[in-house]
């Protein structure tokens, strides 16, 4: 018998480029064992994501070349199998759980189907898989299995679909399943409620599993063992709680030191005069109410987190206020002008005080734009603001001021990464000199010390030009260090409002109380207190 089931030895994984190799992974070695959780951790360019294709075999080759290395299940190595072989070995002894399920569920079959394709497709008979498929979409809680099967994945909200894919994998009871960042845009329950599926169903099959993420909450919820890459190397290893408590790498300590909740919060001020007054909102889409009477005031300088799970009308209420979409009643005066009063005309004048930046930059920003032409559009649009002869400069000004360099004006946006994305979408908004800018999710998807870093940026941009926020995210311990005053919203109602010392010290609601409650800490020693109070509640 082997001595792990899984065993990595000297890895190293390279991409050949235009502008020369990339080595992507070099010389790594980790084992995992049955019934173990393997958390390999680290940011965006660490190799994390790379070395667990190379164990799916679903690095594309060329461009990329496994230079040295073996990986072994069981003890046979993985990289000198026979490709029938191979395909033996993928699904039904290795399964993987993907980031985002929309983009690897097919969207044009029912989930049924998919199931179902991957027991026949090992020589499952159609109606005993027909059968484990009921089972297991029952067994990873989705309601209703027996109409499940029909519907197709748009028909699922994004923790249903996780949900789906996790039954997907499970299908043929894998020996190790690979999870690549399953719950990173999963709203804070959601999350818990996946992680602890996870975990349950480990304790029923004896699988191993090898979580790749960024998040060290997730670390400290499921993960026995940890592993830390950074730049393709494997700088440190051991139990989850070695590791946060006595971490021996700088990048280790740097990750830990970057983890967000810990800071002191914000005492806002004395209410000011409101600049913006917001009443009694309502939204309808057919006959679901997505906004039902929302209210609040926003002062100059002033930050206010929307917080609520996916579902409960934040990013329609952002659209309502700056009329990406049309509300069907209430009023929201900027300065005293109510804007959804306002002409189109009128509308095209205030717009650049209103400014938002969105979630996925890639998508907010035009990929055949350089990034000079990326924030110099809005002075294209509003001539006033500033002469052509002193765009150049400008973008330079705002370049340096987001924390990139004036160098990079020339550059196209799939040339940056993810937080360097966010940070020109920053500066794109900063270009109109806005007093509200709304920030729908901007960080989510960063990394730890990027997203600290943009956090940092923005709470820097608030004291020195007195821009105002309004802050939508599910991420309560980003929100905990950002935060004046915190609007908890759930199915189109303000639950509960107040400052952000108020709510998070003494949440007034169950339904506050139950967010925190889902909320991961990247201390271990706290995490298992939380799951401990979970599990006494739940019995």
């Amino acid at each position: 018998m082997a001595d792990h089931l899984l065993e990595v030895r000297n890895l190293s994984v390279d991409f050949f480029t235009a502008a020369g190799v990339v080595h992507a992974v070099r010389g790594i070695s980790y084992h995992l064992d049955r019934g173990e959780t393997l958390a390999i951790l680290g940011e965006s360019g660490s190799g994390k994501s790379v070395s667990s294709s190379a164990i799916m075999n679903l690095i594309d080759m060329p461009p990329g070349h496994i230079s040295s290395g073996e990986i072994l299940l069981e003890g046979k190595d993985l990289l000198t199998m026979a490709p029938n072989d191979r395909r033996e070995v993928n699904g039904k002894r290795i399964a993987m759980i993907f980031q985002d399920p929309l983009s690897h569920l097919n969207p044009v079959y029912t989930v049924g189907w998919q199931i179902r394709e991957a027991m026949t497709t090992h020589g499952m008979a159609q109606q005993e898989a027909e059968a484990e498929t009921l089972r297991l979409l029952g067994r990873v809680g989705l309601p209703e299995p027996e109409h499940a099967v029909g519907k197709y994945p748009h028909e699922f909200s994004g923790g249903q679909r996780q949900r789906v894919m996790i039954a997907m994998a499970l299908a043929l009871r894998p020996d190790l399943l690979i999870a690549d960042e399953p719950t990173t845009a999963l709203d804070v329950t959601v999350q818990a409620e996946v992680l602890a599926l996870l975990k349950e169903l480990q304790r029923e099959t004896g699988m191993g599993v090898l979580i790749i993420t960024h998040d060290l909450g997730v670390v400290a919820e499921i993960a026995d063992r940890v592993v830390v890459m950074e730049k393709g190397v494997l700088v440190e290893s051991g139990t989850v709680r070695e590791v946060y408590k006595n971490p021996s790498h700088p990048y280790t300590k740097k990750l830990i030191a970057a983890a967000p909740g810990k800071g002191e919060m914000h005492r806002p001020a004395v209410k000011a005069e409101p600049l913006l007054v917001v009443r009694d909102v309502r939204k309808r889409f057919g006959a679901f109410d997505a906004l039902k009477g929302v209210s609040f005031d926003l002062a100059a300088g002033e930050t206010l987190a929307i917080v609520g799970e996916s579902g409960s009308g934040k990013s329609t209420l952002a659209r309502m206020l700056l009329r990406l979409d049309e509300p069907d009643a209430g009023s929201a005066h900027w300065k005293g002008r109510d804007l959804f009063k306002l002409s189109p005309a009128e509308l095209y004048k205030l717009r650049r005080e209103l400014q938002m930046v969105f979630q996925d930059p890639t998508q907010s920003l035009n990929p055949r734009m350089t990034v000079y032409q990326l924030i110099s559009e809005a002075w294209a649009i509003h001539p006033d603001i500033l002469p052509k002869a002193k765009w150049q400069e400008r973008v330079a000004e705002l370049l340096v001021q987001v924390g990139l360099s004036a160098d990079h004006m020339g550059r196209y946006p799939h040339q940056f990464s993810g937080g360097q994305r966010q940070r020109i979408a920053i500066a794109r908004a900063l270009a109109l000199e806005p007093r509200l800018i709304v920030c729908d999710e901007a960080v989510s998807a960063l990394d730890v010390s990027v997203q600290a870093q943009v956090i940092r940026l923005l709470d820097q941009l608030r004291r020195d030009m007195g821009i105002s926020f309004i802050f939508i995210a599910h991420d309560l311990p980003v929100v905990r260090d950002f935060a004046d005053y915190v609007m908890v919203m759930r199915k189109g109602e303000v639950v509960e409002m107040g400052t952000v010392t108020q709510v998070f010290d003494t949440p007034r609601e169950a339904y506050t109380r139950a967010l925190f409650a889902a909320s991961l800490d990247p201390d271990p020693d706290v995490q298992a207190a939380h799951r401990a109070a979970r599990l006494e509640r739940a019995s």
